[in-house]
């Protein structure tokens, strides 16, 4: 069986630090509606809010008092549909959700515009009366197609802002206004017209018409928000996970049977049943059977954990092989897999550094283009241009600006990353912790209960010659047993462990500070300090003695135990290192991290952990008192380092703080997950490394995000304002530029650590 229990410690209980309303905003088409939301809100006295344009969510951490009904009222004043978490907006009413009337406006205008694009585009198919032809196939598209994009403009332009439905809005209305103006009165409806196509401004004259950028930079547009609505469905899709992970009824025993009930009427003390392939309600304690239980999805452990009788299980988790009777601890909000999601909630509200700047120029971009388009329409008139041809220079301007890629840049990147890092037991408690993750260099580690178990066990038994080791740990693990000590407790269970059930102990006595004595068959069996066995006459051997010296160099607690006037054993107890720590620590060094462990233990106990880390004894701080620890890190800090601290216990909790980046063992204690800014739910320090990776992976991608973001806009824009973008192009260019954000941006749905790589 697996020393390690498949879930939560009974102390472990994840506390998100603020209480959180979470909305779901519909109609948001940029980062620039998500600006106005969040500025309606907050204009509110008493209320905090921050609006995910990526999530479509607005997390409200302050309510000023006021009722989710008057907030959303603010919403929907402000142009947009609202709803508490657990209904999208519309969707509770019974109509379409947006990616569904996305999809039904595509299948429309798609064949409508493809048709009116063939026939600007090949002057070989201009029948006759071609362009009124045109005019037939392209309205349906500019006016219905494009209806979204046209009220949100004039709701926009009530509430004295402006988005990319804006830009998308005057766009199409003066690519087809110019054309209708051209067939009715310009000539261009004249029967036998030809008109031919170019990328650039060509040959313009009156007779130019634009229905293809009319109905070809509508269709683009909805096909760019159709699939990036499934994309951005997809980037939150392990968020979407953790609430549906937990299972939905429970076979409870009440009243001496078996009860199938919905698991929200399970509450705290209930017995319930876990069969072979069934999900473990809630958290709970085994009271009966034993099995394996696949915690992957809720602590990132991949390897399935025996549990039996007194192990803790946690709700959401898959019961693999045997029948389980649990008693639930904890149920509804207290659970770990709901306090995982109210966290990722918590994450998702917060803002990065890279986002709070996009969101800055995000909301003079759109009124900036609006400028330069109108600037442009002006310059080519000056300059001589034909109408026609100006008119489609300012209107590229418009349709190839694109609002959508800053905005996405970050949040999206954070989404998948919040998502993915949950799957592998690291809770992100912030865009902020995430964005120092990255950038981290030095990592403290606390010893106990950190790097080592944090528990007592047998680290080596030396015995006088003559003496058989299993018959020695059976008399020695007998006696122990009888004690409450953890010293004594180690032995018994290792005696247990390997030699079965423990004889009868009679006369079993303990002397405080020093030992314990008891009669084992015919043999009265000593155990305790050497200074005690010599106290009451056992002759120690040399050999036994050199052992205790060694232990006490290693820092380990040395007791030996003796019958018959002689001591015959000598026991080293000591903190065993996690498994897996090895081999955790050979991953965090390779990412280039200076490695430092922090500790209150003795100096022999500290460095005996750290040469089995191969981390250098100048590098060991030992002896340390709590208050001290903060200042260790404090000192590291100002040598120029920018340090992230793990721990696991109370003592942790002001280092947690202090540190650049606070890393919280998850079976660690309340205080200290609550100082943190990452919490890694399985323990395995192993993990540490997980959440680097994760990080600097998160961070390269925001980077690129923004580069091309950035990029794509500096580059688009004055080619657009020179001529050379045709409409049509400029509206396909601006929605495969938000695609491209968003795609990128799921790339970290697949990230996996390096030591899951083959």
């Amino acid at each position: 069986m697996s020393d390690a229990p498949a879930g939560p410690a009974d102390d472990l209980v994840i506390t998100p630090a603020t209480k959180l309303l979470e909305f779901t905003v519909g109609g948001m088409t940029c980062s620039s509606c998500a600006l106005r939301v969040e500025r309606q809100l907050n204009r509110l006295d008493g209320v905090t809010a921050s609006v995910s344009y990526a999530m479509e969510r607005a997390y409200v951490t302050s309510t000023g008092e006021r009722r989710p009904a008057e907030l959303i009222g603010v919403i929907e004043t402000a142009g947009y549909a609202a709803a508490l978490v657990g209904d999208r907006p519309g969707e509770a009413e019974g109509r379409p959700g947006p990616t569904a009337a996305l999809r039904r406006r595509l299948t429309v205008c798609t064949p409508l515009a493809a048709a009116t694009v063939v026939l600007a585009m090949i002057p070989a198919a201009q029948f006759p009366g071609w362009q009124w032809s045109s005019l037939a196939l392209a309205a349906p598209v500019a006016v219905w197609g494009a209806w979204p994009f046209h009220r949100a403009a004039w709701l926009g332009l009530g509430h004295g802002a402006a988005t990319m439905d804006t830009l998308v809005s005057v766009g199409v209305t003066a690519s087809f206004g110019w054309s209708l103006y051209a067939l009715l009165w310009g000539g261009a409806g004249a029967i036998g017209m030809r008109m031919p196509f170019a990328l650039t401004f060509g040959p313009a004259s009156g007779q130019m018409i634009y229905l293809e950028a009319a109905a070809g930079v509508t269709s683009a547009v909805l096909a760019g928000r159709y699939v990036e609505a499934r994309v951005k469905d997809r980037s939150g899709g392990a968020l979407t996970e953790l609430a549906t992970l937990g299972a939905k009824s429970v076979t409870v025993t009440r009243g001496g049977a078996e009860v199938t009930l919905p698991v929200d009427l399970l509450v705290t003390g209930d017995v319930f049943i876990v069969r072979p392939g069934e999900k473990i309600a809630t958290d709970g304690r085994v009271i009966g059977g034993g099995s394996t239980v696949d915690s992957s999805m809720v602590t990132g452990e991949s390897v399935p954990a025996e549990v039996c009788a007194g192990d803790e299980v946690t709700g959401g988790t898959m019961n693999l092989t045997g029948r389980l009777v649990v008693r639930a601890t904890r149920v509804g909000a207290e659970t770990t897999l709901a306090q995982v999601a109210s966290l990722v909630t918590e994450a998702l509200a917060s803002k990065a550094s890279s986002q709070r700047l996009a969101d800055r120029i995000a909301a003079v971009f759109v009124p900036c283009v609006i400028g330069l388009a109108a600037v442009t329409l002006g310059f080519w008139l000056g300059a001589g241009l034909p109408a026609a041809s100006a008119c489609s220079a300012a209107v590229a301007v418009l349709v190839v600006a694109c609002p959508c890629a800053l905005g996405l840049a970050t949040p999206a990147a954070l989404a998948a990353a919040l998502g993915r890092g949950a799957e592998l037991g690291i809770l992100i408690r912030s865009a902020q912790a995430l964005e120092t993750a990255g950038h981290i260099n030095a990592l403290v580690l606390d010893k106990t209960g950190t790097v080592t178990t944090g528990t007592m066990a047998v680290r080596q038994i030396t015995t006088s010659s003559g003496c058989d080791e299993d018959q020695v740990l059976l008399l020695v693990g007998a006696v122990e047993a009888a004690s409450e000590h953890p010293v004594g407790q180690a032995v018994a269970i290792e005696a247990s462990r390997r030699c079965g059930p423990l004889p009868e102990v009679s006369q079993f006595v303990s002397v405080a500070g020093s030992g314990v004595r008891g009669l084992v068959g015919e043999r009265l069996v000593t155990v305790g300090r050497p200074e005690f066995l010599a106290d009451v006459g056992l002759v120690i051997p040399a050999e036994l003695r050199a052992a205790a010296a060694a232990s006490a160099q290693e820092g380990l607690t040395a007791i030996m135990a003796g019958w018959h006037g002689r001591a015959r054993a000598l026991f080293s107890i000591g903190d065993m290192l996690r498994p897996g720590g090895p081999a955790a620590i050979s991953r965090i060094r390779r990412l280039g991290l200076h490695l430092f462990i922090v500790t209150g233990d003795t100096r022999g106990a500290a460095h005996a952990v750290a040469r089995s880390l191969g981390i250098p004894a100048v590098n060991v701080f030992d002896a340390v008192q709590p208050a001290a620890k903060a200042r260790v890190v404090r000192e590291l800090q100002t040598a120029g380092l920018s340090v992230a601290m793990a721990g696991d216990g109370v003592n942790d909790a002001a280092a947690l703080a202090a540190a650049d980046l606070g890393m919280a063992i998850g079976s660690g204690a309340d205080v200290a997950i609550r100082a943190s800014d990452l919490t890694l739910i399985g323990g395995d320090p192993g993990v540490i490394a997980d959440a680097v990776q994760l990080a600097r992976a998160t961070v390269a991608v925001m980077r690129v995000n923004l580069c091309w973001a950035f990029g794509y806009n500096v580059a688009a824009l004055p080619l657009a304002a020179l001529g050379y973008l045709n409409p049509l192009f400029a509206g396909i260019a601006m929605s495969a530029s938000s695609l491209i954000v968003v795609s990128n941006s799921l790339l970290l749905r697949r990230f996996r650590p390096a030591r899951d790589r083959p």
